[in-house]
């Protein structure tokens, strides 16, 4: 049980390193996307970026989760705790998105960090 849930910490934990770094090279990479960042003025080619950098960290981040908890569980516990994690942000940011941009990251969240988890590969048992 206490492995299941370092595993879940450690994808959320995974998936903040991954995001931040993922996003930090589309800012110095593209520099239309940091000059609308700070104002979240983005186009529709950003939203779908920052989408794929998300959906890219979470099954980074369930893949952590399984193989450190042992258990796909994990991963999916993992995008549980984020999607409540980040249900209060993306009502404070509801304005500022078109709904199916907040449906796909928070129903991305659980859903990929599941699909990370199932990247492991189950223990082989020794004979």
């Amino acid at each position: 049980m206490l492995r299941l849930i370092g595993g879940a910490i450690a994808g959320v934990i995974a998936w903040i390193i991954f995001v931040t770094l993922l996003n930090l090279a589309l800012r110095y990479g593209w520099p239309g996307y940091a000059a609308v960042e700070k104002t979240m003025a983005f186009t529709l080619v950003m939203m779908i970026a920052r989408l794929v950098i998300s959906g890219a960290s979470s099954l980074c981040s369930g893949l952590v989760a399984a193989w450190i908890g042992r258990h796909r569980l994990a991963a999916l516990l993992s995008g549980v705790i984020l999607l409540l994690l980040f249900i209060p942000v993306h009502y404070a940011l509801w304005p500022k998105f078109p709904v199916w941009y907040h449906l796909t990251f928070l129903g991305s969240l659980p859903l990929l960090g599941w699909l990370g988890g199932m990247l492991r590969r189950p223990a082989v048992a020794s004979a």
